[in-house]
């Protein structure tokens, strides 16, 4: 998740490098991202109709710490709580709230993260509640698919940027294919990760390629795009976090903390039975 929202990226101002990883402090890593992987998955099962948003966020704050991991947002910059619930029109950052209760037909986001032994995960998905539209489904799909192009670009010897071009490439690819112009929420996006949970640099999700630090094996970054329904623009809510669409339409966002190794992309959040990018 990206709370700070555009930044300009220190690596625009002066030649910044990635912070880079041993493989002792991936496999750290990794841990961190199997405890997000289970809470998602957790949440994930539970977010059914007459379900609070606030009850999801009770059920990751306690399988985190039963896991011996402390949530990387519960005090992030003052966010209240665990995870980020955002329903349908909101995009990104939405508080879970008792009186928020999921109906059938809603698109749920929920971005969490954990911080164990020190090194953190982040990861989010987009929950179909119930029975979705086909409109629905496809746009949570389309972000899906773009952040796996974005995942597939992390290898050693590409470009920051060469994740943005394929991030916006295959959502402008399944936007032809759907038939619809899925937005792009161009201002937020992806990040490093690793001790702090936003670390440099900023990762767009559009741009042209080559551009940017280098990517070396040890570098670890979220891979995060969000498409719309309608119009890419958002506006912030009065309570200082939700992000929601201009013209309300749904929007979707998926996220991975991934690292650059020598064998391809490491997906350190997908759940542990799950292959290798």
């Amino acid at each position: 998740m990206n709370l700070l929202g555009l930044n300009l990226p220190r690596w625009l101002r002066r030649g910044n490098s990635i912070e880079v990883k041993t493989r002792g402090e991936l496999d750290a890593m990794r841990q961190a991202g199997l405890v997000v992987a289970r809470t998602l998955a957790l949440v994930t099962e539970a977010a059914k109709p007459g379900v609070s948003t606030a009850e999801l966020d009770a059920l990751a704050e306690q399988t985190i710490r039963d896991a011996g991991a402390v949530p990387s947002f519960k005090g992030y910059h003052g966010f209240p709580a665990s995870i980020c619930a955002s329903v349908n029109e909101q995009v990104v950052h939405g508080i879970p709230a008792e009186s928020q209760r999921l109906a059938e037909g809603d698109l749920l986001s929920v971005d969490c993260g954990a911080i164990l032994d020190g090194w953190h995960g982040d990861s989010a998905v987009t929950i179909a509640v119930g029975d979705v539209s086909d409109a629905d489904r496809k746009l949570s799909a389309a972000t899906e698919s773009a952040m796996w192009a974005g995942i597939q670009a992390v290898v050693a010897g590409a470009r920051l940027t060469d994740i943005s071009h394929a991030v916006e490439t295959e959502a402008l690819r399944v936007s032809e294919a759907d038939g619809v112009d899925y937005g792009m929420v161009a201002e937020y996006g992806g990040h490093g990760i690793g001790r702090e949970m936003h670390m440099d640099p900023f990762l767009p999700n559009v741009g042209k390629p080559g551009k940017g630090p280098l990517l070396r094996p040890g570098v670890t970054l979220a891979v995060e795009p969000m498409l719309t329904g309608g119009s890419g623009d958002t506006v912030e809510l009065e309570d200082g976090w939700t992000v929601i669409t201009a013209d309300g339409s749904r929007a979707a966002h998926w996220e991975h903390t991934v690292a650059v190794t020598d064998e391809g992309p490491w997906v350190l959040t997908a759940p542990e039975d799950a292959p290798r990018a």
